[in-house]
């Protein structure tokens, strides 16, 4: 299966990402400076020039404050 930063579910992880982050009141700058990242690091994965390992996907989702096995799950519902 090939790898894709523009498929649906890539997409839909963002999007999920995102919203995470702009419930929790955080910017892309915040985010960064929690994670000792660029803010350039949270732009890129949140417009889809790269991906994130699994790692990185936990890092996040803690720093944030929310589930990741929410998220994901989330991943599985249908949109609408």
């Amino acid at each position: 299966m090939p790898k894709s930063l523009r498929s649906p579910r890539q997409q839909r992880l963002m999007d999920l990402l995102i919203a995470a982050r702009r419930a929790k009141g955080l910017t892309q700058a915040t985010l960064a400076v929690r994670l000792s990242k660029p803010q350039s690091y949270v732009a890129k994965y949140e417009n889809g020039e790269r991906r994130l390992d699994v790692i990185e996907f936990l890092d996040i989702t803690d720093t944030i404050g929310v589930d990741a096995t929410h998220l994901l799950a989330a991943l599985t519902e249908p949109t609408a």
